[in-house]
C-alpha cells in the first residue's frame, strides 16, 4: 500500500493547514488549523472534512497558532478521540489559545445577535470555550528530538522550527517513507526566538512559503519601530498595534523595552498589553528558557515592561485615557477580539497610528488597512480611517525566501519530492520555481483537496 497526502488546507493559502497522511487504512492528520482571511476561506471552517473525524487515528501539531491548531476543538466535538501529539510549548499555548478562540467566537456571535448585523438568526460560534476545554486533555506532550510512535508502525520526531514557543518541524516515517513537514519556520536572526534546527533527511518535504517571494529588509525592527513611535508620541497620539498574541506581542514588547533602554523612547511612554491570551503567553517564556534568546533578566523585563490588561472593564477604561500611549491588542490581522474596539475608537483621529506588525492575509481587516483604505468595516459599520497606518516590514516571525532556501540546503541529500504549501499562490509559485532551478529538485504547489503520493 502506498503512502498518500491529502491537502485539506494550507494549499495556495497561508491558513487552514491540514495534511491527511494515509496508509493501509490508517489516517493521521498533521496540523488542524482554522481558515482565516477571505470569507470564502472562512466558510471552509464550516464544511465537514472528507474523512469522518472518528476515522482519523492521531494528530500531530507543528505549533499552536490557530491557523495550524485552531480547528482541533471542532474535530474533537465531531468525534475525534485519538491523541494529539505536540511539544510541551505547543501544549501550553493551546491551553491558552483554544479556550480564548472559543470565547471570542461566542462573544462575536452574541455581539452580532445583539446588534442584528449577522445574516444568520441566530449567529452561532464555530465552537465554544467548553468545546476547547473538552479537547485539551487529548494533547500528549512530546519532547524535541525524541522518536514517538503515534500509531503502530508509524514514527514521528519533532525538531525545533524557531518561529514561536514550541514550534516544530515534524519528520514522519511510515512504510519506509520519510515525510518532513517544515511547519512555520522562524528566522535565524529573530529578535527573541532561537533559529530553526537543520532539516533532517527525508524523501518528501512539505515546505511553508508565506514569504517565499520576498526578502526581509536588512533594517531590524528597532530601526523601523523607533521613528514611528517617536512620531506618534510627539503629536500626543495613540498607537494601536494589532498583534498575534503568541510571538509577535512578546517581540514588540521586547523591542519597545530595548528602545526605552537606548533612550530612543521616553521611559514614561505608557504601554498596554490588552489581551489576556498575550498576557498569559508572555509569562510562558519563563517556563521555556531553552527555546528563545532572552536572558532571565530580559524575560523578567518582558513581563514588567507594560501594563497587563486582563478584564473587559480594564480594556474599556483605556478609551478614557489620553495619548501618547501604545496599545498592543490581539488579533494580529484585526479579525476579531479587543483590538477591533480600539480601532473603532482611535482610527478616525489623524494624530493616532495603526501599526501592522506581521503578515496580513488577503481578506482580513489588516490587509484592508495595509492597502491604504480610507475606511474599514468593523462590527457591521464602516469606520473612517484617518490615523497613520504603518506596516512593519522587519517584524515577521517567518523565514523569507532566501532563509527558506538556506534551510532546504541543510538537508543531507536531495529529496524525491517537495510540496510547497502554506503560502498564497504567488509566493508559493516563486518558491517552487527557485527550488526547481536552484536546487534541481521536483517541486509542485498542490491544490486544495488534492491527493498526492509520497
Amino acid at each position: 500500500m502506498s503512502v498518500t497526502i491529502t491537502f485539506l488546507g494550507g494549499a495556495s493559502t497561508v491558513t487552514g493547514s491540514k495534511y491527511l497522511v494515509q496508509h493501509d487504512g490508517k489516517r493521521l492528520l498533521v496540523d488542524c488549523g482554522l481558515f482565516q482571511g477571505y470569507k470564502q476561506l472562512r466558510l471552509r471552517n464550516w464544511t465537514p472534512l472528507p474523512v469522518p473525524p472518528d476515522q482519523i487515528h492521531a494528530v500531530l501539531l507543528t505549533h499552536a497558532h490557530l491557523d495550524h491548531s485552531g480547528h482541533m476543538p471542532l474535530l474533537v466535538r465531531e468525534g475525534f478521540a485519538g491523541h494529539v501529539h505536540a511539544t510541551p510549548g505547543t501544549r501550553d499555548l493551546c491551553r491558552i489559545l483554544w479556550p480564548d478562540s472559543g470565547h471570542i467566537q461566542e462573544e462575536d456571535a452574541a455581539f452580532a445577535n445583539r446588534h442584528g448585523f449577522s445574516k444568520h438568526a441566530p449567529a452561532l460560534p464555530l465552537y465554544t470555550r467548553q468545546d476547547a476545554l473538552d479537547a485539551l486533555p487529548l494533547i500528549k506532550a512530546v519532547e524535541f528530538d525524541k522518536v514517538i510512535t503515534p500509531m503502530p508502525g508509524w514514527k514521528a520526531t519533532f525538531s525545533s522550527a524557531g518561529h514561536i514557543l514550541g514550534a516544530s518541524s515534524i519528520l514522519l516515517e511510515v512504510a519506509g517513507r520519510r515525510i518532513l513537514f517544515s511547519g512555520d519556520l522562524g528566522r535565524p536572526d529573530d529578535l527573541i526566538m532561537s533559529p530553526p534546527d537543520a532539516a533532517p533527511q527525508a524523501d518528501t518535504i512539505l515546505i511553508e512559503s508565506t514569504y517565499g517571494d520576498r526578502i526581509h529588509p536588512k533594517e531590524d525592527v528597532l530601526a523601523e519601530l523607533s521613528p514611528a513611535l517617536q512620531r506618534v508620541a510627539k503629536r500626543g497620539g495613540v498607537a494601536v498595534v494589532p498583534v498575534f498574541a503568541v510571538g509577535r506581542a512578546q517581540a514588540l514588547l521586547h523591542a519597545i523595552h530595548l528602545l526605552k533602554m537606548k533612550g530612543e523612547l521616553p521611559n514614561s511612554l505608557p504601554v498596554f498589553l490588552d489581551s489576556p491570551m498575550a498576557v498569559h503567553t508572555t509569562h510562558l517564556f519563563e517556563n521555556h528558557p531553552g527555546e528563545h534568546r532572552l536572558s532571565r533578566q530580559d524575560t523578567h523585563a518582558l513581563t514588567h515592561s507594560a501594563t497587563m490588561v486582563n478584564s473587559t472593564d480594564e480594556s474599556k477604561a483605556l478609551a478614557s485615557r489620553h495619548g501618547p500611549m501604545v496599545i498592543l491588542s490581539a488579533s494580529g490581522m484585526a479579525t476579531g477580539g479587543r483590538v477591533l474596539h480600539h480601532l473603532e475608537h482611535y482610527a478616525g483621529d489623524h494624530r493616532n497610528m495603526i501599526i501592522l506588525a506581521g503578515y496580513q492575509a488577503p481578506g482580513t481587516r489588516g490587509a484592508t488597512l495595509a492597502s491604504g483604505a480610507k475606511s474599514v468595516r468593523i462590527h457591521g459599520r464602516d469606520v473612517e480611517v484617518n490615523a497613520e497606518v504603518v506596516q512593519l516590514e522587519s517584524a515577521s516571525a517567518h523565514a523569507d525566501g532566501n532563509q527558506l532556501m538556506a534551510w532546504l540546503r541543510t538537508m543531507p541529500q536531495a529529496p524525491d519530492q517537495v510540496y510547497v504549501v502554506h503560502g498564497e499562490a504567488g509566493p508559493a509559485d516563486v518558491l517552487r520555481a527557485r527550488i526547481k532551478h536552484e536546487l534541481g529538485w521536483r517541486a509542485v504547489v498542490p491544490e486544495q483537496g488534492s491527493t498526492w503520493p509520497t
